[in-house]
C-alpha cells in the first residue's frame, strides 16, 4: 500500500491549526466579559407608578447556524446552584453610641441612641444596587426592628406634647433635618452613594437621598404613607430628592398626586422646612415617584471557559433589592444583531431571596463563521432586567 506523505502532512497541519484555534484563540476571546452594565431605569411622571423594571424586550432566537445536529445533542444540561451566604452576625453585644439634639415647636430634645455595631457593619458592607429606585433602602427588612425603636420614641414624645398627626410627622422630620448635610463625594469618594438608615444615623448625616431614606423609613413606621420624589439635574440646578407625605384635607403647599392621593413635599436637608414648603428652584417641576413597595433588583456577572467545541458560561445572579424575586431565569446566546440571537440557551426558573445569589451554568455552541458577541440576560416578569455582553469577535 502506497502512503501519500504529502496528503498526510497537509492533514496534520490542518489538525494543528484547528487545535491551536480551539485551545489558544477561543479562550482569549471568551475570557473577559462586560459585567458592569447596569439597567437603565425608565422614568415616569408623578402621576404614574414607577415600580417596574425597564421594558427591555427579550432577544428573539434564530435557528442554530452552521452547527452539526449531532454536535448539538452533546451539549451538557444547564445547572443552577445556590451560593452559600455567610451567616450574619448582627446581634453583637458591641454598641455604637450617638447623641442627637434637635428642636421643634419651641421644645428641645436630646437623645442618645445605641446602635448595634453588627447591624451597621452589615449595611456598610452591602454593595449599592444599580437602580434609581431608592425605596429599596427604605423597605429593606433587616433594620425594621431598630427603626421601630426610633419611631416609638418619636411617637411617645409627640403624645407627651399632645401633638396631632401633622405635628407628629413634623417632629420626625425635624429630627432628620437636624442631621448635618454631608456630600457623598467627601464621605465616600463617590458622586452618588445612597446609604441605609442605620448608616446615616451612625455617620451622623448625609446628603439629600440619605436623609430622605431615613425620614421616609421613620414616617412609614409611624403609620403614615410616603413616597420618594426625585428631580432630574438641569443646567440650572443639581438633581434632588425629597419625601412626599400623604396628607388629608386642610394641608396647604406643594404636592403631587399619586394613585388619587396627594403627597406633600418634605425637605430633609436642613432645618426649618415645613410639610408642603418647597425650594424656589423646584417649584412647578415634575418629579419621578417611587412608592414604598419592596421590589427585587437583579444583577449578574459571568465568566466563560471553552470546553472542546462548546462554551461553558457561569452566570452569578444576585438579588440586591428588598423583595423576593420569583420565576427568574437566565437567557444567553450569540448576538446576531437586529435584536436576534444565535444558538441561545435558557436556564430553568428559579426564585431569589433578598441578598441571595445563584450560579447558573449554561453550555453554548458558537455559530460558525459569524461576527458576534456573547449576550447574557437576566429575565424577570417577562423582561430582561439586566444584560451584559462580551466584545465582538469573528467565529471560525
Amino acid at each position: 500500500m502506497k502512503i501519500n506523505f504529502k496528503s498526510c502532512l497537509q492533514t496534520t497541519v490542518v489538525v494543528l491549526i484547528v487545535g491551536f484555534i480551539i485551545y489558544y484563540v477561543l479562550p482569549d476571546i471568551f475570557s473577559s466579559s462586560d459585567t458592569g452594565t447596569s439597567p437603565t431605569i425608565a422614568t415616569t411622571t408623578a402621576e404614574l407608578n414607577e415600580t417596574t423594571y425597564p421594558s427591555t424586550p427579550l432577544i428573539t432566537s434564530v435557528p442554530i447556524t452552521n452547527t452539526p445536529s449531532a454536535l448539538e445533542k452533546t451539549i451538557p444540561s444547564a445547572t443552577i446552584e445556590s451560593e452559600v451566604t455567610p451567616a450574619l452576625n448582627i446581634e453583637t453585644t458591641e454598641l455604637i453610641s450617638r447623641d442627637f439634639k434637635w428642636s421643634y415647636g419651641g421644645s428641645e430634645w436630646t437623645w442618645t441612641l445605641q446602635i448595634p455595631q453588627g447591624l451597621y457593619d452589615y449595611y456598610k458592607a452591602l454593595p449599592r444596587s444599580p437602580t434609581y429606585n431608592y425605596s429599596i433602602y427604605v423597605t429593606h427588612p433587616l433594620d425594621d426592628k431598630y427603626i421601630e425603636v426610633i419611631a416609638n420614641k418619636i411617637s411617645q414624645a409627640a403624645k407627651e406634647k399632645g401633638y396631632d398627626a401633622f405635628q407628629t410627622v413634623s417632629l420626625a422630620a425635624a429630627f432628620v433635618q437636624s442631621l448635618p448635610y454631608t456630600s457623598d463625594l467627601v464621605t465616600t469618594g463617590y458622586d452618588e452613594y445612597p446609604t441605609y438608615p442605620i448608616e446615616t444615623l451612625v455617620d451622623n448625616g448625609g446628603d439629600c437621598e440619605d436623609t430622605v431614606i431615613l425620614a421616609a423609613s421613620i414616617i412609614q413606621v409611624l403609620g403614615y404613607e410616603t413616597i420618594l420624589c426625585t428631580f432630574d439635574e438641569t443646567a440650572d440646578r443639581a438633581g434632588h430628592m425629597a419625601v412626599g407625605v400623604k396628607c388629608g384635607e386642610g394641608i396647604y403647599g406643594t404636592s403631587w398626586t399619586y394613585e388619587g392621593d396627594k403627597y406633600y413635599y418634605l425637605e430633609t436637608t436642613s432645618t426649618g422646612w415645613e410639610i408642603g414648603q418647597i425650594p424656589d428652584d423646584l417649584k412647578n417641576c415634575s418629579a419621578h415617584i417611587y412608592p414604598m413597595i419592596p421590589v427585587p433588583i437583579l444583577t449578574h456577572n459571568w465568566t466563560t471557559e471553552v470546553k472542546g467545541l462548546t462554551v461553558e458560561l457561569k452566570v452569578t445572579v444576585k438579588n440586591m433589592g428588598s423583595a423576593l424575586a420569583k420565576g427568574v431565569y437566565v437567557y444567553a446566546g450569540f448576538d446576531s444583531g437586529n435584536n436576534q440571537c444565535w444558538n441561545h440557551q435558557e436556564s430553568a426558573l428559579f426564585d431569589l431571596d433578598v441578598n441571595a445569589s445563584v450560579v447558573v451554568t449554561l453550555y453554548m455552541t458558537p455559530p460558525s463563521g459569524k461576527y458576534t458577541r456573547i449576550l447574557v440576560q437576566t429575565v424577570y416578569g417577562g423582561y430582561s432586567v439586566f444584560e451584559s455582553y462580551s466584545n465582538w469577535y469573528n467565529t471560525y
